[in-house]
């Protein structure tokens, strides 16, 4: 398996819906947001200003709720292989503290050359920066 990243948020106001749980979107937030940064703080400068990546596709399980005042601690892997210029991502959401995840996304990213917009094959150098072995 791949490295973890690890990042937190809190559950705030802006985030409940008329249920009162966290919104179906505030999820997809979580898994943009955390890709950014695993991202930002895995690329080497050069890949930062040569490619962008943007979402194909998401795909949602939803398994438990999360409310207002819950601390969410958000997980995210890669695959381990790059696909030509798609390359899967994984993100756990999980109310802190707890044993299974609230929801668990699937993402497909491509990986676009930052002047052209034109899909790059995703090349062995970032592949080998994340899909590393976790230490732990």
């Amino acid at each position: 398996m791949s490295e973890i990243f690890i990042q937190r948020f809190p559950v705030d106001a802006a985030d409940i819906d008329e249920l009162g749980h966290v919104n179906n979107i505030v999820y997809l937030r979580y898994a943009q947001d955390i890709a950014i940064a695993h991202w930002r703080s895995r690329a080497a400068p050069e890949m930062l200003s040569a490619y962008v990546w943007v979402v194909a596709r998401h795909e949602v399980d939803y398994r438990a709720q999360l409310t207002l005042g819950d601390q969410v601690e958000v997980r995210t892997y890669v695959d381990d292989a790059a696909h030509g210029a798609t390359w899967a991502r994984f993100v756990d959401i999980y109310k802190e503290g707890a044993a299974k995840p609230s929801a668990q996304i699937k993402s497909n990213w491509c990986l676009l050359d930052a002047q052209t917009r034109r899909l790059k094959r995703v090349p062995p150098e970032i592949v080998a920066r994340f899909a590393i072995q976790n230490a732990g």
